[in-house]
């Protein structure tokens, strides 16, 4: 049954986790008839919150909560007492969706229709705390860059050796190749590293920052992400803000990190630390920010953009914002 329900709707989806755990009935039935086939039919049955009416057509138009049935008059209608603005779901819809459709409405159970509105099937809320618990699950693995595929079924302590290390070498190794950039970029700049080697005790402190505001930026955003705060058509209103906030943190960090520059190296290479600590906050912040948004719009989930991409692609410009800024100051003054 299974199966045939993945195959029809697609896995992790609405309809390939519906149950036919529900009960129906015809809206000209009275209160007092509905009670009698309840008492009748509900012994040693589960999850039955909700009473779906249905028309002459066999097609949804109503929902009645059992403990309103309850408080109605026996001679009422069914049609009478029913509530006619129904949440329903597509068959097609994603298992994340429908989680996120129940955090919205606080119901129990969520009815399964088709396009002309014939009932299918419920999802009930105790099925979605799996989901919720697995779609977390996968969303910490993909921001750590580790694959989740083969973790359903076992768990840390007894997964082996080799499966733990195919899950994580394909990232690391294509971060190891990204970080090359830093490299270059450091190497492109060694005459001035040479004459000016206080630059080098600043580049872990200015390169992590920036990973450190990106990471955050990114949390932020996934988090929101996935309770519906916040959607593709935010972007550019979420970058305004952004720019903002991040402008100010790295403001602030600026300051506390001249007062190290003048130290360890003087006036001058305290301002372009502070001066590069602005820029790498503010651009790792938007990288952050945007990054959820690009892979949300290539139909990938933005949990992979967070976690060591993001640290790895700030850690690049990182270096060249830094020894850029070095280079325009340093070498001029």
């Amino acid at each position: 049954m299974v199966q045939d329900r993945n195959q029809k709707f697609g896995i992790e989806t609405a309809g390939s986790m519906m149950s036919d755990d529900f009960i129906t009935l015809p809206m000209r039935d009275t209160v007092d008839q509905t009670i009698d086939y309840l008492r009748k039919t509900l012994y040693q049955r589960e999850d039955i919150h909700y009473i779906y009416v249905l028309n002459d057509d066999k097609l949804l138009v109503g929902v009645i909560a059992i403990r309103e049935l309850l408080a109605a008059k026996g001679e009422a209608t069914l049609q009478e007492i029913m509530k006619t603005k129904v949440k329903t779901l597509s068959p097609d819809i994603d298992q994340e969706q429908v989680a996120q459709l129940f955090q919205e409405t606080e119901l129990v159970t969520i009815p399964v229709v088709d396009y002309s509105q014939h009932l299918l099937g419920v999802v009930h809320m105790d099925q979605m705390l799996d989901v919720m618990e697995q779609e977390g699950t996968e969303d910490i693995y993909r921001m750590a860059s580790i694959k989740s595929d083969d973790f359903d079924s076992q768990n840390i302590l007894t997964a082996t050796i080799g499966l733990l290390y195919r899950k994580r070498v394909a990232w690391l190794i294509i971060l190891v190749f990204m970080n090359i950039f830093s490299g270059a970029g450091i190497a492109t700049f060694e005459e001035l590293i040479e004459s000016n080697v206080a630059l080098v005790f600043f580049l872990p402190l200015l390169v992590d920052s920036g990973g450190n505001a990106g990471a955050q930026s990114a949390t932020l955003v996934i988090r929101a992400m996935a309770l519906g705060e916040v959607r593709m058509k935010d972007w550019f209103k979420m970058i305004s803000k952004e720019i903002l906030v991040s402008g100010l943190l790295g403001f602030t960090m600026a300051l506390a990190v001249s007062l190290i520059g003048i130290y360890r190296g003087g006036p001058e290479i305290a301002f372009v630390v502070a001066l590069t600590m602005v820029g790498v906050v503010m651009i790792g912040s938007l990288i952050g920010l945007s990054l959820p948004f690009i892979f949300s719009k290539l139909k990938m989930d933005p949990a992979t953009a967070s976690g060591p991409l993001i640290t790895s692609i700030c850690d690049i410009v990182g270096v060249f914002i830094y020894f850029g800024i070095a280079s325009a100051f340093i070498t001029l003054g």
